[in-house]
């Protein structure tokens, strides 16, 4: 037999294995250098099939092994069947072979959960990974029966070859990605799923597209942005491991550069302009104009009171805008949306005239009042003192709260201050109107102290009313400091009405009134000359304040605190003496005493009665010549002889 490897020498030996490799191997070069003459882009692949196959399993080796008695007719056919099982295998690998790494057309047979069964005219069928072929929702792109293109990659373990459907894309669109990277055209895909460090798109291959070049500014949540249809540019490609890094930041920011510069040109300060509200914040709204941004102030978002930018727009709307003033060389641009309609405080003085009765809605509560939206821009303030006619009331929030829809009455409009003033318990009876008619000055009335302050006590003698009782009209007697000296609060007490200010709202109410006034009756049962029984209360720099009944002073002068020399007498808190009063004035309240008076007036009862002895005994000539022989001394030792 010819060696295919010698030709020229002839060996005549059995059939076995060694020599069918040495065939197979050698037809199978020829049969590859063949091809490779006339298709050298195939040469590669063919190469690698005609390269030596391993050697058959044993079982084969010892189906083929050299027989050294011949074979009987059983085996003869055993032979013929597995030389054909070995042929058709061998035939089944070089087919494989010849389509490894290439591009090869297969039908969908069936989908699991892992992969995609697919008929690609091999042996056994073809597997592709499941998550090669899910679309961004995760849904399966091929379907049963669908022709796809894929990529044999080799066999495993189990005879099953594995393919790969993203390699076959990466053959059918790289000429294309390549040609969009060289050129720095876009091209559009949509973002599959999030990875770490950024997003992975589908432009016929994934891509991959890093977070920091999804926009110009910093994204937070990328997640926003699966199933979106981007537009991106390819900016580094590895064809060798087949990665590509796309971005969309670059043709963003061109864009924005060309606008920019389109925008410039139009601005100018009372232009009219359509932007598009990029971000918000507590102090406004950042416009887009087209490549460049500007801020549109809180303040010059509404006529009327705005609490936040969120509540006139949203991130994404379109407004109209007017320039108001624009930095050329800082690039600052500060715009007015209130300015494109007219400023309502205008005419609000003819819209509202004082005292029309108005509606509208409570926008806030403080702690001062409510404001109340009259129309767009135009707000007022209900005080808390102009709710209700009561004092009772201790919080706005008791009356009204956000959203309520009340009737009020206009009370003042001043349209440069832009402030309205509001009232709501002029839409109700004023319980003053009438009061004086209810309670004239004499009024015995009964109420609840409701407050105490530093001049008095308020008490309430009906719904809303409360009269004043104040320090000085609580006592005849005692000087109050302080009305919790003689009320507290929550006493139920009787006062007597003294006056009415409904104008003022003001009622003036007396405690001390119920009892008849102490004063009046001392300076109705005395006069001055009287001499009067009193105690010292307290001595001053000037005098003493003498206490001569319960509740009634008066002062002894020092210069009235001597006795008949002249001679300063000493007056301590706590003694008793008899004072003279020497002045009285009912008006103020005050009384003037004298020491030294009444030292003169019982001198004088003395002589007199140092005259009636001697007068009784004797005749009416010799009581005459005593009378006009009388002294001083005489005086003095008679006074001497009683004590």
């Amino acid at each position: 037999m010819v060696d295919v490897l010698n030709p020229e020498i002839t060996e005549s030996k059995p059939l076995n294995t060694t020599a069918l490799e040495s065939n197979e191997t050698a037809s199978a070069q020829a049969h590859a250098a063949h091809d490779t003459h006339h298709n050298p882009a195939a040469g590669s692949a063919d190469l690698r099939a005609a390269e030596p196959q391993p050697s058959p399993a044993p079982a084969a080796e010892a189906a083929f092994a050299v027989q050294t008695e011949p074979a009987s007719h059983e085996e003869e056919l055993d032979f013929g069947a597995l030389l054909d099982s070995f042929e058709n295998e061998q035939a089944a690998q070089e087919a494989a072979q010849s389509v490894d790494g290439n591009v090869v057309t297969g039908t969908v047979v069936k989908l699991t959960d892992k992969h995609v069964v697919v008929d690609v005219g091999l042996k056994s069928e073809g597997l592709i990974p499941i998550e090669q072929v899910l679309d961004h929702a995760g849904q399966p792109k091929l379907e049963p029966g669908q022709t796809v293109e894929v990529v044999v990659e080799r066999e495993d373990a189990e005879g099953n070859y594995q393919l790969s459907y993203e390699k076959a894309l990466r053959h059918r669109v790289w000429d294309t990605i390549e040609k969009a990277a060289n050129e720095k055209t876009p091209v559009s895909g949509v973002v599959v799923s999030r990875v770490k460090g950024g997003l992975t798109v589908d432009i016929g291959i994934k891509a991959f597209l890093p977070g920091s070049q999804v926009e110009i500014r910093p994204v937070r949540n990328l997640e926003s942005y699966v199933g979106q249809t981007l537009d991106v540019r390819v900016i580094k490609l590895n064809k060798k491991r087949g990665n590509v890094v796309v971005s969309r930041k670059e043709m963003l920011e061109e864009e924005a550069g060309a606008k920019r510069s389109a925008t410039l040109g139009q601005l100018e300060e009372g232009a009219i302009l359509t932007g598009t509200v990029k971000n918000l914040t507590e102090y406004g709204a950042f416009v887009d104009l087209g490549g460049i941004d500007g801020l549109l102030h809180v303040t010059d978002m509404s006529w009327g009171r705005l609490t936040h930018p969120r509540d006139l727009v949203n991130v994404g709307d379109e407004i109209q805008v007017k320039i108001l003033k624009f930095d050329r060389e800082k690039q600052r641009i500060s715009l007015g949306f209130k300015q494109l309609t007219p400023d309502p405080w205008l005419d609000v003085a003819e819209r509202y005239p004082v005292g029309a009765r108005v509606r509208g809605r409570v926008l806030s509560v403080t702690d001062y009042g409510a404001f109340v939206e009259l129309e767009q821009g135009i707000e007022g303030l209900v005080h808390v003192s102009e709710m209700t006619w009561s004092k009772r009331m201790k919080h706005p929030t008791k009356m009204v709260k956000p959203g309520d829809e009340i009737d009020t009455v206009i009370l003042n409009v001043n349209p440069s201050d832009r402030r309205i003033s509001l009232g709501m318990k002029q839409l109700l009876e004023n319980p003053w109107e009438h009061l004086s008619e209810r309670y004239t000055a004499g009024t015995v009335v009964e109420g609840r102290v409701r407050n105490l302050t530093e001049f008095g006590a308020f008490i309430e003698i009906e719904d809303g009313i409360d009269g004043l009782v104040h320090v000085s009209n609580m006592s005849w007697t005692k000087r109050i400091k302080h009305p919790s000296e003689v009320v507290k609060k929550g006493d139920k007490v009787r006062a007597v009405v003294l006056g009415v200010e409904a104008e003022h709202r003001r009622l003036s109410l007396g405690i001390k009134q119920l009892q008849p006034d102490v004063w009046e009756t001392f300076f109705e049962q005395h006069r001055v000359g009287d001499v009067v029984h009193g105690k010292v209360l307290r001595v001053a720099q000037f005098g003493a304040f003498v206490e001569l009944a319960d509740g009634i002073e008066g002062l002894c002068h020092v210069s009235e605190a001597t006795d008949l020399h002249g001679i300063p007498a000493k007056l301590d808190a706590g003694q008793e003496h008899d004072f003279k009063i020497i002045k009285m004035n009912p008006e103020e309240k005050k009384i003037g005493l004298s020491l030294r008076a009444v030292g003169e007036e019982a001198t004088r009862a003395d002589v007199e009665a140092y005259k009636a002895p001697v007068s009784s005994n004797s005749s009416s000539s010799s009581s005459s010549q005593n009378s006009s022989s009388t002294t001083l001394g005489d005086l003095i030792n008679w006074k001497r002889s009683e004590r």
